[in-house]
């Protein structure tokens, strides 16, 4: 039902833009491709693509489309949406099960020649299966399809090991839609990826430095390949991409326990939490005094956001800060 809504969608797009081009209403296509454009589901991607491009780019035009705030998990794409994604050059986006959407818009696409980044794709063999760990709460199951196959972590930009491989990817992919600014492209990336690295060595050290090295969440836990980098053990109440916000009495005392059984000083949430479930958790631990501290998922960021400054490396710095607050790394 989904996928054929969406068709309705792109097909009802499409079908304004034929007419408007044909009153006379529409930009001409002359105008359009002055500049390479380059569409961006979700903001990482933009500001990677931002580095790499540089501030003086003033033939590439980039779009970012979740700037709203509204979770990956939950988008669909408006009318204009589609619109900017049929006749862009570049689109990329994560390649997961929350972009379902993707096929139909990218079938419908007006630009047969744009050049399509899958981040999933491009990591390979390193993407990995979501998991269900020891106290989590496991989802409920919609009706009685049968499995199609395994679900994967679709957080991949939490990695600096991943943001590096991507950045390259991209770089890579923009030099073939625009071979003319291949050698800017590459000093960029390998700057920015210098940049990135590290940062990386920064989380490694904080992480040898840790007073414990188990982490627990009491809320959606996105953060499995951050964890998975440094050799960090975690507990949550969700898996990552979970709709949930209500946990059992069950998954509150397991959590608590694990709290109180690792020493752990704080429990953890994600920037869109209102930390309600990490507080009651921390209420059924023995010395009942833990902080809540709170991690960036990147998931919720705007355009607002943007104007003020935010980029994907000041966000990574502030969560090495709360690694190391919810660690007690000195």
């Amino acid at each position: 039902m989904k996928s054929k809504l969406l068709k309705l969608v792109a097909f009802f797009t499409l079908a304004v833009m034929m007419v408007a081009s044909v009153t006379g209403c529409a930009e001409s296509k002359s105008a359009k491709s002055d500049k390479l454009q380059i569409v961006c589901t979700i903001f990482p991607e933009y500001d990677w693509v931002k580095e790499i491009i540089g501030a003086d780019a003033d033939w590439a035009e980039v779009s970012f489309l979740l700037d709203s705030g509204v979770d990956l998990h939950s988008y669909q794409p408006t009318s204009e949406d589609m619109a900017k994604i049929s006749e862009c050059d570049v689109f990329i986006y994560v390649g997961g099960e929350s972009d379902g959407w993707v096929e139909d818009a990218l079938a419908d696409a007006t630009n047969k020649d744009m050049v399509v980044i899958n981040l999933l794709e491009s990591l390979g063999d390193s993407v990995k299966e979501e998991e269900i760990v020891e106290g989590m709460e496991a989802e409920e199951e919609e009706g009685e399809e049968e499995e199609e196959g395994p679900e994967y972590d679709e957080h991949v930009w939490l990695s600096l090991k991943n943001a590096q491989t991507l950045v390259s990817v991209i770089s890579d992919k923009l030099s073939t839609a625009d071979p003319d600014h291949k050698d800017t492209y590459k000093k960029n990336a390998d700057a920015y990826n210098a940049k990135l690295a590290e940062l990386d060595a920064a989380y490694a050290d904080a992480v040898s430095g840790a007073a414990v090295k188990t982490l627990v969440f009491g809320d959606r836990f996105p953060f499995r390949y951050m964890v998975d980098d440094y050799g960090l053990k975690y507990y949550a109440a969700f898996v990552g991409c979970s709709a949930e916000s209500e946990a059992s009495f069950e998954t509150v005392i397991f959590l608590a326990g694990k709290v109180d059984e690792e020493g752990i000083s704080s429990v953890c949430k994600i920037e869109s939490g209102d930390g309600k479930l990490a507080q009651t958790i921390i209420d059924n631990t023995k010395s009942k005094d833990q902080k809540v501290v709170t991690f960036n998922s990147l998931q919720s960021t705007m355009k607002s956001d943007i104007d003020a400054g935010v980029t994907y490396l000041s966000v990574m710095e502030k969560n090495l800060a709360a690694l190391k607050d919810a660690l007690g790394t000195k």
